[in-house]
């Protein structure tokens, strides 16, 4: 048996130097490397491309201004005095003068009631003074004649003291039928139903020919000392309002139009039905006079505690370092995402107060922080998928 030294091998009785076989067999794998790689470097530019592509992310300043801690309500616009106006006595409506939406000046007849009966009875009235007078003066012929009787001795004084108390009888009777004349004379006058200040008919629920009841409402006068708008407030949070504090109005028919306000009251008691409690805010001024009685509106009050001039929309919201509250901010310089924490007020059902952390100019990523992370380069969009960013320069030499 032949030795075969470790770099020779024996196949079919022929001996084989395997060493210059491996090396010319890696020279050519090498090779054929350098060449695989060679191409693909010439496909790609030359160089392998290890740039991330920059995420489209949806981004909002933080919006609202002074409406961000603001609380809206419904309402409806109001006289400040809302006077519903009846008769004195009741009768047979004859003649209506107005109608709703009339102006109408103080002491102005509204409607009369057919009088004839009213007259009647102030003349009876009228009569039984008349008669009531003549006794009068006949008791007082009595008590003089007696008062000189008795002098002379003639009669007896109990005689004369019941002369001079039927005199006073007389007296008392002549004033009664006084005081019934003046009553039947005002009932005949209230008649009239005369508009107590001025103002305008709001509403009217009686027609001519109609009998009404002493105190039954003819009209509903409004008056023109001032305006306001009625509202209601929830149980839940009543407590963070008060008479006199400031609010503002929007009128339907004018949005984005705001007016000064007050609250001038609210009801003690919630509603049984609606458990909301009636709140009145009063416009003075110009404000006033901006207004229509019946006009929808809407009354915007800061909520108690709440300083802030900024809001952001939930979504924006992300949990920071330390469980802090924290957004994503977009830099406009490098096209990158920074994180901040905020501090933030009340969440409301779509939004929340932003009280500090964040400056108006901001871009906020509104949806989608959850998927990035610090120094990721972004495209900032709108929601019509619109950039709303120049490309950063140092993006811009990269593409170029």
């Amino acid at each position: 048996m032949k030795s075969v030294s470790p770099g020779n091998r024996s196949i079919n009785g022929r001996s084989i130097n395997s060493r210059p076989i491996n090396r010319r067999s890696v020279s050519l794998l090498r090779t054929t490397v350098l060449l695989m790689l060679a191409a693909g470097m010439a496909a790609c530019g030359g160089k392998p491309d290890t740039t991330e592509a920059a995420r489209p992310v949806l981004v909002v300043h933080p919006g609202g201004g002074a409406q961000a801690a603001l609380s809206a309500y419904a309402g409806e616009i109001r006289a400040h005095e809302e006077s519903p106006l009846s008769f004195r006595v009741g009768g047979n409506l004859v003649r209506r003068n107005v109608d709703a939406g009339t102006r109408v000046k103080q002491g102005q007849v509204l409607a009369v009631l057919d009088a004839d009966d009213l007259s009647l009875q102030a003349q009876s009235a009228q009569a039984q003074l008349a008669a009531a007078e003549a006794d009068l003066v006949r008791a007082r012929g009595d008590r003089d004649r007696y008062a000189k009787l008795v002098g002379d001795k003639l009669v007896s004084q109990s005689t004369y003291d019941a002369q001079n108390a039927a005199f006073k009888a007389a007296e008392g009777q002549a004033r009664a039928a006084r005081a019934q004349l003046d009553v039947a004379r005002n009932q005949a006058a209230y008649s009239q139903l005369r508009a107590p200040h001025d103002g305008v008919i709001a509403t009217r629920v009686a027609e001519a020919g109609q009998v009404v009841a002493a105190g039954q409402t003819i009209f509903t006068l409004a008056a023109d000392d001032g305006r306001e708008v009625a509202i209601s407030l929830p149980e839940g949070r009543i407590r963070d309002f008060s008479v006199g504090q400031p609010v503002l109005v929007e009128l339907w028919n004018a949005p984005g139009e705001r007016l000064p306000g007050v609250i001038r009251e609210i009801s003690p008691a919630a509603d049984a039905q609606t458990r909301t409690y009636a709140a009145r805010v009063n416009l003075a001024g110009e404000a006033a006079k901006a207004v229509e009685l019946g006009q929808s509106a809407r009354v915007y009050v800061q909520d108690s505690g709440v300083a802030a001039a900024l809001s952001l929309p939930l979504s924006a919201v992300q949990r920071g370092a330390g469980n802090a509250t924290a957004v994503w901010v977009v830099d406009p310089k490098s096209g990158t995402v920074q994180s901040r924490a905020v501090q933030l007020g009340r969440y409301g059902e779509t939004d929340v107060p932003v009280l500090g952390g964040l400056k108006a100019d901001d871009w906020v990523v509104a949806a989608g922080g959850h998927l990035l992370r610090q120094g990721q380069a972004v495209t900032p969009v709108d929601r019509d998928n619109r950039p709303m960013l120049p490309k950063p320069a140092a993006a811009t030499a990269k593409a170029n």
